[in-house]
């Protein structure tokens, strides 16, 4: 039997790429976006393709039911990778900005999340594959909202992994580091709407760090990039091999920053982060 896999944030970056890539490797994929026009440029690309919009529960039901009727009743995996990030230094951050990408980055994920289990738990099988980061575990300035949802989903997802380690159904992260995506032009509109740089009292570090960073014009990858193949490379790896791995890195930063952890003392390695 063809294998089933419901994919969020499949518009542009890694869910596009792992919506293409799965389907090429067998699976039945339901890539789902925010928007319809999305939804409607994947269908014409051959996938199957439907809204699912973490911050709206209607939407993520809705999606969820479209796909096991489809599939009749069954769903082997799950994908959450959809997420956002709102630039900017935390004292800058209104709560409201953190509420917000709190109900995409990691609220969402734990609704879709509770409504598949007693699927698979009725089925005998299961995987839950969430998108985490490098920064999931290293801080980094500028990123405050984005790393604390990503600090909240690891623990989050550890706690589940723990709970449902007598079930059938796997948990399992994968942690990117820099990758080829659009996560940087996205949340320029975040940025604009949430924070006021001009004011602050960072203002002259915001014109001679952040902005150039996010409104540069990028010709090239950054140090280490890897494109979004090489998410989907690992999450082929989770959804195939037989006993998954709980966490898989992708990108030398990734490994480069989970060793530094273990072996620097916390001052050495906030002062590490601090230079990047």
């Amino acid at each position: 039997m063809t294998r089933s896999i419901l994919i969020t944030g499949c518009s542009s970056g890694i869910g596009y790429d792992a919506a293409h890539g799965l389907k090429r490797a067998g699976w039945r994929v339901f890539a789902t976006c925010r928007k319809e026009e999305d939804c409607e440029r994947l269908r014409g690309e051959g996938l199957e393709s439907f809204l699912l919009d973490y911050t709206d529960e209607a939407t993520i039901e809705r999606a969820l039911n479209e796909a096991l009727n489809r599939t009749g009743g069954t769903l082997d995996a799950v994908f959450n990778n959809g997420a956002y990030g709102c630039p900017g230094a935390v004292e800058d951050l209104p709560t409201g900005a953190l509420r917000e990408i709190f109900e995409t980055n990691l609220f969402g994920y734990h609704e879709l999340t509770r409504r598949i289990v007693p699927v698979m738990r009725k089925q005998g099988h299961g995987r839950i594959v969430n998108c985490s980061s490098v920064l999931g575990f290293v801080p980094m300035r500028w990123r405050g909202a984005y790393v604390a949802t990503k600090y909240a989903l690891e623990g989050l997802t550890e706690c589940f992994r723990l709970e449902m380690a007598d079930t059938p159904i796997h948990v399992i992260l994968i942690q990117p580091g820099p990758i080829t995506s659009r996560i940087r032009v996205n949340s320029i509109p975040h940025f604009e709407r949430w924070i006021d740089w001009e004011n602050s009292p960072r203002a002259e570090q915001y014109r001679n760090s952040l902005l150039l960073r996010l409104y540069k014009n990028k010709t090239k990858p950054d140090r280490f990039e890897l494109p979004a193949s090489a998410v989907t490379a690992k999450l082929i790896r989770a959804l195939e091999t037989a006993n998954p791995a709980p966490r898989y890195f992708v990108t030398t930063p990734t490994y480069l920053m989970n060793a530094a952890r273990r072996l620097l003392p916390t001052r050495t390695l906030l002062w590490l982060t601090g230079r990047s």
